[in-house]
């Protein structure tokens, strides 16, 4: 049962929205235009604003699902945390993409959506904050996805949310740890100055 759920999981964040949507709405192959990302900031630039909310829409959902499903179920915290990182997973090598996909975002934030409200809001709060400072959308997805655990800690802690069981904490880590790893062309950009800014980003979308 446990590995069927994992499974599922997988297969769930392995559909690529960002994909299908582009190719139906606008006819073009997500991977070859643009930045080659099947992410909803590609389909932004791409497909326009509308696409891009349906898109983000669909890619959070497919990790909301996953865990409210687990706790339907009632699984242990441990397979409920592979779930959530099985959905991410599954959007990042989609089987449907030969194994390509997106960097998780939208995946991750619905994971830790259905973990805890109070401290997705909280790392809403970062990622418009660092994005306002830097203009980059990628360091404000990473901030934020990177201070999720620490907010979750925290915010358990204080009794501000419900506890959290550390099989949950645990996969709210790796989660984070494989997002900031999938940005690595994006810190590396970031670093040499080249890296799309907001502005730049809604320019291209416009054209």
């Amino acid at each position: 049962m446990s590995w069927l759920l994992l499974f599922v999981s997988y297969l769930l964040g392995s559909i690529p929205f960002a994909y299908l949507i582009a190719r139906a709405g606008r006819g073009v192959d997500l991977l070859h235009v643009g930045s080659g990302n099947p992410g909803a900031t590609n389909v932004l630039r791409v497909a326009g604003p509308g696409a891009a909310v349906v898109v983000l829409a669909l890619d959070v959902g497919k990790g909301y699902l996953p865990i409210l499903v687990g706790k339907t179920l009632d699984v242990s915290p441990w397979v409920l945390g592979g779930m959530g990182l099985s959905a991410v997973l599954g959007h990042a090598f989609s089987v449907f993409l030969r194994f390509r996909g997106g960097k998780g975002v939208a995946t991750a934030a619905g994971v830790f959506a259905a973990v805890s409200l109070p401290a997705v809001a909280v790392s809403l709060v970062i990622f418009v904050a660092v994005v306002a400072w830097s203009r980059y959308v990628s360091l404000g997805s990473m901030s934020s996805v990177a201070s999720f655990p620490v907010v979750l800690f925290f915010t358990s802690r204080a009794g501000l949310t419900a506890e959290v069981p550390l099989p949950l904490q645990v996969s709210a880590v790796l989660v984070a740890v494989l997002i900031v790893l999938f940005h690595g062309d994006n810190i590396r950009r970031i670093l040499a100055g080249t890296e799309a800014k907001v502005s730049e980003r809604l320019e291209r979308s416009n054209r």
